[in-house]
């Protein structure tokens, strides 16, 4: 059963940092390319940045671009979401998402397989 798993949401204070975990089990990582989404209050749930499963090839939001970055470690079938000078604007559900794709993609509708994500809140 493929399955992915979110973890390290909480709350972290304006400029702080944190960083989530998606594990998988089911399937192997390595094959697969990798998005971080987040749904905001109100929002829809938009992609901020993917790896590719081919070449590690990373795409990012501009949203995010300078302040999160995304990494994958095969060996543990992990995938990382390093985020800093977090915002308020930053609070969300943060969800990861894995599919066979040929290159990047941020769109919601390219990923089969989702984790039940994890909040995230920036607030002092």
């Amino acid at each position: 059963q493929v399955q992915l798993v979110e973890s390290g949401g909480g709350l972290v204070q304006p400029g702080g940092s944190l960083r989530l975990s998606c594990a998988a089990s089911g399937f192997t990582l390595d094959y697969y390319t990798i998005g971080w989404f987040r749904r905001a209050p109100g929002k829809e749930r938009e992609g901020a940045l993917c790896i590719s499963s081919s070449d590690g090839r990373t795409y990012y939001a501009d949203s995010v671009k300078g302040r999160f970055t995304i990494s994958r470690d095969n060996a543990k079938n992990t995938v990382y979401l390093q985020m800093s000078s977090l915002k308020p604007e930053d609070t969300a559900v943060y969800y990861c998402a894995a599919d066979l794709l040929t290159q990047e993609s941020l769109l919601n509708e390219e990923y089969r397989y989702w984790g039940q994500g994890t909040q995230v809140t920036v607030s002092s």
